[in-house]
C-alpha cells in the first residue's frame, strides 16, 4: 500500500517518468497493464516501479530457492563419555566422531561426572585431550575442554580442505 501523495515513477523499460501524483502514477501503470510497486519507501519522494508484481514475486522466490540449494548446513553432533569409559568404547565413539567430521559436521565431546567423580576431573580432561589427539588429522579443536557444571565439554570442527 503506497501512502505517499507524490512518488517518483520508473516505467517497465527502466526510464524515469519523474515525480507524479499517486493517481497519475496509478493511471500510467493501468496504461501499461501492470502494477505500481513501491521499491524504495524511505526515499524522498518514495520510488515506485511499474512492473508485473506476480512475476517479480516468482523471480524472487526462485532466487531464494537457488541460494538455499547452494548453502551447506553444519550440524553439531554430540558424543557422550564418562571418566571411566573403557578403551573399546572410546574407540567406537571416536570412530563415530570421525564419521561426523567427514560429513562436515561439528562434534561436541562431553564427559559427564557423577558423585565422587567430580573429585577427579583430571580423568575427564585426559580423556578429552586423548580424543583431540586421536582426531587431530581430521579435526581442529574449536573450543578446548572446559567445565560447565558437572560436564566437561570440547568442540571439534572439521579441518578446512
Amino acid at each position: 500500500m503506497i501512502t505517499s501523495e507524490r512518488v517518483r515513477v520508473i516505467d517497465p523499460e527502466n526510464e524515469q517518468l519523474g515525480i507524479l501524483d499517486i493517481a497519475d502514477a496509478l493511471a500510467k501503470a493501468e496504461e501499461f497493464g501492470l502494477d505500481l510497486v513501491e521499491v524504495a519507501g524511505t526515499a524522498d519522494p518514495p520510488v515506485c516501479r511499474i512492473m508485473d508484481f506476480g512475476q517479480f514475486k516468482y523471480q524472487k522466490s526462485k532466487r531464494q530457492h537457488e541460494a538455499k540449494k547452494n548453502q551447506k548446513v553444519i550440524h553439531l553432533k554430540e558424543i557422550k563419555l564418562r571418566p571411566k569409559t573403557e578403551e573399546h568404547d572410546f574407540r567406537f565413539k571416536l570412530k563415530h566422531a570421525l564419521n561426523f567430521l567427514d560429513n562436515g559436521d561439528k562434534v561436541k565431546v562431553s564427559v559427564f561426572f557423577r558423585g565422587r567423580e567430580m573429585a577427579h576431573q583430571e580423568l575427564g580432561r585426559r580423556l578429552l585431550d586423548k580424543f583431540g589427539e586421536e582426531a587431530a588429522e581430521k579435526a581442529t579443536i574449536e573450543n578446548p575442554p572446559r567445565m560447565e557444571g558437572r560436564t566437561m565439554t570440547m568442540i571439534l570442527a572439521p579441518q578446512k580442505k
